[in-house]
C-alpha cells in the first residue's frame, strides 16, 4: 500500500498543473493500491477552498477520491461522515474531529458556533460548550 500527500491529490482535483496531473492519473492507474490518513483530507479541504473550490465542489472532489477502486485512505466511514456534515454547513475540520469522536460520549469545544450548527444537525456524539 501506497500513502499519498496532499499534493497529489490536489493536482488530480485541480488540474492546475497538467505535468503533475497527468503523473497522479498515471500512477493512480497502476495496479496497486493507495491510502492517506485523514490528516491529508483535511488539508486537501484548506487547499481546495484556498484555490476557490465552492463546498460542493470540494465534497465533490472528496467523494471522487473516496469512489476510487484502488484507494482505501485511513478512516474512510469518518471522511465520509465528514463530508457529510461539510455539505450540511459545518466546517470541514470540526465535522472531521467530531467524526473521529464518534465513540464518545460527547465532544467538548469553546466554540459555541460548532455548537449550535451540530445541534441543528442532531451530530453525535453531541457537542457541548466547555
Amino acid at each position: 500500500m501506497i500513502a499519498l500527500d496532499t499534493n497529489l491529490l490536489a493536482r488530480l482535483l485541480l488540474q492546475d498543473d497538467k505535468a503533475q496531473h497527468a503523473r497522479v492519473k498515471a500512477l493512480l492507474a497502476k495496479d496497486l493500491v493507495f491510502t492517506a490518513p485523514s490528516t491529508v483530507f483535511l488539508e486537501l479541504v484548506w487547499v481546495l477552498e484556498a484555490n476557490d473550490c465552492t463546498a460542493a465542489e470540494v465534497a465533490k472532489g472528496l467523494t471522487l477520491l473516496l469512489g476510487l477502486p484502488n484507494f482505501r485512505p485511513e478512516q474512510a466511514g469518518a471522511v465520509r461522515v465528514a463530508i457529510h456534515g461539510y455539505t450540511q454547513g459545518m466546517d470541514f475540520a470540526d465535522a472531521l474531529h467530531l467524526a473521529l469522536s464518534g465513540a464518545s460520549d460527547a465532544f467538548m469545544t469553546f466554540d459555541k458556533a460548532f455548537v449550535r450548527k451540530a445541534g441543528k444537525l442532531g451530530a453525535s456524539p453531541r457537542v457541548v460548550v466547555a
